[in-house]
């Protein structure tokens, strides 16, 4: 078991920045899958940025590559989203989710096969 718990939404005008946080704690080990979903509205949930923890190879959605960012620290077992140049399409509940990827050859995309979430954190961008 692994529970997520993201802090630091908020609401933001277009341009502006936001840092999510989100900790890990139970069995997090260095072979798992973590990241960031997003819902909007009426929307179906999209994988954002994620992190294959022990290589640290990363993925990016193409709507926010080079303006987002996915980090960890494993010493406090905590992953960030720093999210930069925001624009209201971002607009979105943001999740944390973790899932094993100890057999996956690289990272897991799909948000149907993550097992862990966090509660959610909404993020708000306003023109």
């Amino acid at each position: 078991q692994v529970k997520m718990v993201e802090s630091g939404g908020g609401s933001v005008q277009t341009g502006g920045s936001l840092r999510l946080s989100c900790v890990a704690s139970g069995s997090t080990h260095s072979g798992l899958c973590m990241g960031w979903f997003r819902q909007a509205p009426g929307k179906e949930r999209e994988a954002v940025a994620l992190i294959k923890t022990g290589s640290r190879s990363t993925f990016y959605d193409d709507s926010v590559q080079g303006r987002f960012s996915i980090s960890q620290d494993n010493a406090k077992s905590t992953l960030f989203l720093q999210m930069n140049s925001l624009k209201t399409e971002d607009t979105a509940m943001y999740y944390c989710a973790a899932r094993d990827c100890s057999f996956a050859g690289g990272i897991v995309v799909s948000p149907s096969s993550y097992n862990y979430w966090g509660q959610g954190t909404q993020v708000t961008v306003s023109s």
